[in-house]
């Protein structure tokens, strides 16, 4: 541990947070825009689902840790939502236990401590020509649709809500891009830049809006030694 001890945000998931600091990602964007205010770890595990997560969940997130997060952004779902493999191959994770199982890491998250905030990221929707052309293959074809994804993105949203979690509608928000099928995706499921710009603005708007004490805003941070600076760079 090298100090000083800075405010720690936690991305943990899947392949949707294992590859954001890749491309211009939306990880690398959020480690920029809190530079010298806030750690941004990555817990990031590609071809994981909720079952996964929920497995590792005390290795990745002690209650005895010394220090806990501040705040947890959690991504699972896209793989969650894929549709059953006869031979049993597939990540998918049936709609009722993917939400259980979300409700279970909620539960843990919120228990390491009172100040440890949570972002709920729900699963986006996907190219499904350009994913077919990119994973020919390696997976099934039509193993993963924009049907079921609503779903599981509709079904995260509703236990945030439950639950009072803060919930970035990704599923909704990048499909108000006309473009976003041709430009959000590097191989139809994984964020380009442009994707993940619209995932951090998505995130600043909910660190924006929430009445967290402290906030949890960029701005509202300190930074670490001000005082040393010869100069300072104003963010717009």
């Amino acid at each position: 541990m090298v100090g000083p001890i800075r405010p720690q945000f936690v991305l943990f998931g899947s392949s949707i947070v294992q590859f954001s600091f890749s491309n211009g990602g939306w990880g690398a964007i959020l480690a920029d825009l809190y530079s010298r205010k806030a750690d941004i770890l990555v817990r990031g595990y590609a071809g994981w689902n909720s079952r996964n997560g929920l497995q590792a969940l005390e290795q990745v997130f002690p209650k005895d840790a010394s220090i806990q997060p501040s705040l947890v952004i959690v991504y699972f779902g896209g793989n969650d939502s894929m549709l059953p493999d006869p031979l049993g191959l597939s990540l998918h994770v049936p709609l009722p236990e993917y939400v259980e199982n979300m409700r279970k890491i909620a539960t843990h998250l919120k228990s390491l401590s009172q100040k440890t905030r949570l972002i709920f990221l729900t699963a986006p929707p996907v190219n499904e020509e350009q994913m077919r052309k990119a994973f020919s293959g390696i997976m099934r074809e039509n193993g993963r649709t924009n049907k079921q994804l609503q779903m599981y993105s509709d079904a995260c949203v509703e236990l945030c809500r439950e639950m009072d979690i803060k919930a970035v509608d990704l599923f909704t928000s990048m499909q108000k891009r006309n473009d976003w099928s041709t430009v959000c995706f590097t191989d139809g499921i994984h964020f380009s830049s442009e994707g993940s710009k619209i995932v951090v603005e998505e995130i600043l708007k909910v660190l924006e809006e929430a009445d967290w004490e402290p906030s949890l805003q960029w701005n509202s941070l300190p930074t670490e030694f001000e005082e040393f600076a010869p100069y300072t760079t104003a963010r717009v």
